[in-house]
């Protein structure tokens, strides 16, 4: 169906948002070519849906979006005056300019609120899409964490070995030598800066292996950390490293303790 050419100045909006599709797109194309005032909405509508779109995403209030939904169903966007449509008898020059300069700026203004809207809601739903796949990937990487602490601790060959440090406190490891892994824990360590980290090695007769590091105290505790790649005759070290961990020592170890194998 043909569109009227007063309807065509109600799909500003659309357009603005890439909602028109098929012979309806090709109209309205067609009808920007010859009307100033559908031209000017339009760039004004893109403009403030970029300007949205780099805006700080905010959620919006749990009620927003019925509130916007509601006032869209009650508020219908007039077309604005134009030179097509004569105006009433009776009506001065003046209020007629004054009329075709008001409507065009209201239309934008309700077209303007339901692209601010959609863009509110895009974002937010992205942000929550986000942030629910971020705690996702949390949870898979703690549950994978804890599957593999739980299965060195109940190994039939598991070993307790403990040692102080220089530095004091104390590091222990239960070891399980058919599984190749240990896990480590310490307590009484002193806390160190923010540029500096406790980093674990595995230490052999010809290998030194970085092993893992080690969280920051909590109470005097680190939290366990599972290390692979163990080896008969190695020994577990713990230096003092630069935030993010080295791939080989850069300071003398504190601890150097035997592991059983």
């Amino acid at each position: 169906m043909r569109l009227q050419r007063h309807d065509l100045h109600t799909l500003t909006g659309s357009y603005a948002l890439d909602a028109l599709q098929g012979g309806e797109l090709a109209e309205f194309e067609r009808h920007l070519n010859h009307c100033s005032s559908c031209t000017s909405e339009v760039r004004g509508l893109r403009a403030t849906a970029a300007r949205l779109a780099l805006a700080t995403a905010e959620r919006p209030p749990a009620t927003m979006r019925g509130r916007v939904l509601t006032m869209a169903e009650r508020t219908r966007q007039l077309p604005p005056l134009t030179d097509e449509r004569p105006a009433r008898r009776g009506t001065s020059r003046q209020a007629r300019r004054a009329r075709r300069v008001w409507i065009p700026r209201f239309s934008m203004a309700v077209a303007a609120l339901s692209v601010a809207a959609a863009v509110v809601f895009g974002i937010a739903q992205n942000s929550a899409r986000d942030q629910l796949n971020t705690i996702r990937s949390q949870l898979a990487s703690a549950e994978a964490h804890n599957h593999e602490l739980s299965a060195v601790l109940a190994a039939s060959d598991a070993h307790l070995v403990s040692s102080a440090t220089s530095r004091g406190g104390t590091v222990t490891a239960v070891v399980s030598p058919g599984q190749g892994k240990l896990v480590v824990v310490t307590s009484g360590l002193p806390a160190l800066p923010a540029s500096k980290v406790y980093q674990l090695w595995l230490l052999g007769p010809s290998v030194t292996q970085p092993a893992g590091l080690l969280s920051g105290p909590q109470n005097g505790r680190t939290d366990p950390v599972v290390a692979a790649g163990l080896v008969a005759g190695y020994k577990l070290g713990i230096t003092v490293e630069p935030a993010g961990g080295t791939l080989k020592p850069t300071t003398a170890p504190i601890v150097d303790m035997p592991l059983p194998g």
